[in-house]
């Protein structure tokens, strides 16, 4: 799939499921319902057991299918990212800002998501060529500091990942957010109880949501 193929699939569909579990199985299955609920950017995080068997499982089962998005998250060095894009990683996502990770994946032609909370290292990220910017963690500032970076820096396209729910997804949104990454709202009640449907229901809500805004 083509880089701006996968970089569009994110700006449309507009939520980024991360998903974090105790196996690879585990995940599959959250990833599963999260496609079936209409989530279908899904990002498969290294601290999942055997996260690369995951990824590549993913990726070989929705192949053919364009509108799913298989990515990689906590992408901690470059030997991690190019394992990721060689199982199948269609995009990669780190919590911090790491030039040798941007360096490799765009040697790959693979979009890449680096974390940052600062001023100053959302224009590092744009400069070292990011393609969308992560803001992480997402609770430590809220929906306006998107107002506050958009304002001197305008071209930079944020997804902030953590402290977005149903109740302020429309806020971040309308501060500015290309996208927003969603992670253990979607998956808590199925790792405490094991019901997958609570996934699927939980991404049809915000996808419903995120077509609203």
């Amino acid at each position: 799939m083509k880089k701006w193929h996968v970089l569009n699939q994110i700006a449309n569909q507009k939520v980024v499921a991360v998903l974090r579990g105790n196996s690879a199985e585990q995940v599959e299955q959250f990833a599963n319902s999260c496609i079936q609920g209409g989530v279908k950017a899904i990002e498969i995080t290294f601290t999942v057991p055997q996260a690369l068997r995951c990824i590549e499982r993913l990726a070989e089962q929705y192949a053919d299918d364009d509108e799913v998005v298989i990515g990689a998250g906590t992408v901690l060095d470059a030997e991690t990212a190019r394992l990721a894009i060689l199982a199948g990683a269609q995009f990669v996502v780190t919590p911090y800002l790491n030039e040798e990770v941007i360096k490799v994946c765009h040697r790959y032609q693979v979009p890449v998501m680096p974390g940052v909370m600062t001023i100053k290292d959302v224009v590092a990220a744009l400069e070292s060529g990011a393609d969308i910017i992560k803001l992480f963690p997402g609770e430590m500032a809220g929906p306006k500091m998107i107002s506050a970076i958009k304002g001197p820096i305008p071209q930079a396209s944020l997804m902030p990942t953590g402290g977005v729910n149903l109740e302020n997804i429309q806020e971040w949104f309308a501060a500015g957010a290309i996208a927003v990454g969603i992670g253990g709202d979607l998956t808590r009640e199925a790792l405490k109880t094991g019901n997958y449907d609570s996934i699927m229901e939980k991404a049809q809500a915000y996808k419903a949501k995120a077509a609203e805004c």
